[in-house]
């Protein structure tokens, strides 16, 4: 939908995805083996003693009640809440749904570990045995097996309870180029029923006891599938900025500058700098310090500090008057509960801006989707999956 000048309606587009920061279970949750009540802004907010004005003020607490956090009786943004259409609970099934793939049936686990034949045909093509194979949190594991893998050389191979395989070596061992081509080894071997969404490579570094893992993670996703909406901007010519994870999960495709960040701190700063720079197109970030960090860590206290300084940060972002802020989460990880795993969650969605509408309710969106169609109708494109909510945010409308 075009404003009256012709011009698309929104100059620049910013969409941040909190990663993780879930808003309640959906009704299917336990089918995807959560533990009852899981609801990670919810449960962070029944135990921490929230504070987080700016994100109320745009609606945050209007999605739905959050222990200690007042409903802005006029929010600054529209809010609403979005379900997840595909079957999972990860990064790539959410951010693909995102722009506009809704996956038929989900990424495959391994709840037990890779079979046999996977590790065998891994071990024959990389020239060593590996350690591990078994579900388990990343930075538990190399606690666990760090020592064996310096004397021994064998990388640390874990899975979780989403599609992924993993591979942690230390970088005195195993050095990076190598790690990743080991990394690759194991894409080309995952495919046909056993394509995990993402082979990730999770370098680390100390001594026994006092093992960290280093920034240099580097994700191998599958391909996503043509047509989705970078493909669309792409060929539209709407630059495209990502800022963390976003470019290993589409691949790069579409985007023409991809800016990796060490933390959400990172993450924030770098997202501020590339605004300064580029004043028009999708800048599309990912924070993913409440997921890896905190989430996956059951670490409750950790993860409401990181909520209060992405409140604290919102209000210096650079904006123009013609722009698009959007912010949501891909999946739930709720710290409060005994387990590490993602939640399959709805995900809250706030979007604000200087020429945007506020206090609509955008109501309970039935895909993520939803997010990347409005993203396309406001550069004259259309993906394959989502209603767009554009027309909704526009002022005068």
């Amino acid at each position: 939908m075009s404003s009256p000048d012709g011009q698309q309606p929104f100059e620049r587009i910013i969409w941040i995805v909190l990663d993780s920061v879930g808003i309640g279970a959906m009704p299917d949750a336990a089918a995807f083996g959560d533990p009852p009540g899981a609801d990670t802004l919810g449960n962070i907010a029944a135990r921490e003693s929230l504070k987080l004005p700016n994100l109320c003020r745009l609606g945050l607490a209007n999605i739905k009640p959050l222990n200690g956090l007042q409903p802005a009786d006029q929010p600054a943004g529209a809010y609403g809440k979005c379900r997840l259409a595909s079957p999972g609970k990860d990064t790539t099934t959410g951010h693909w749904e995102m722009a506009g793939i809704i996956l038929d049936k989900p990424f495959p686990i391994y709840p037990h570990g890779f079979p046999p034949d996977i590790i065998e045909a891994f071990e024959s093509q990389i020239g060593r045995k590996i350690l591990g194979n078994k579900p388990a949190s990343g930075t538990e594991i190399i606690q666990e097996l760090g020592a064996e893998h310096q004397r021994t050389g064998r990388p640390i191979v874990y899975t979780s309870a989403d599609s992924v395989f993993q591979i942690a070596a230390h970088e005195a061992v195993i050095p990076l180029d190598e790690l990743y081509r080991m990394c690759r080894i194991a894409r080309e071997i995952l495919r046909g029923p056993n394509e995990v969404g993402r082979v990730i490579a999770r370098p680390f570094q100390g001594e026994p006891g006092h093992y960290v893992r280093t920034p240099n993670r580097k994700d191998f996703a599958v391909p996503p599938p043509e047509g989705m909406l970078l493909d669309q901007l792409c060929r539209r010519g709407v630059r495209v900025c990502s800022v963390g994870k976003i470019a290993d999960v589409f691949l790069n495709r579409g985007i023409a500058e991809a800016i990796k960040t060490k933390d959400n701190a990172d993450g924030m700063q770098k997202t501020i700098e590339v605004m300064r720079k580029q004043p028009q197109g999708l800048i599309f970030v990912n924070l993913v310090d409440f997921d890896q960090q905190f989430g996956h860590r059951n670490d409750v206290a950790g993860y409401a500090r990181a909520l209060e300084a992405v409140d604290a940060w919102i209000p210096s972002l650079p904006l123009n008057h013609r722009d698009l802020v959007m912010l949501c989460a891909d999946h739930g990880c709720d710290p409060t509960t005994p387990s590490t795993d993602h939640t399959r969650e709805y995900t809250p969605l706030l979007v604000y801006g200087p020429g945007v509408k506020g206090g609509k309710n955008l109501g309970t969106r039935a895909t993520l989707a939803d997010m990347g169609q409005t993203v396309a109708e406001n550069y004259g494109a259309r993906i394959q999956a989502g209603a767009s909510f554009l027309s909704d945010l526009q002022k005068g409308h």
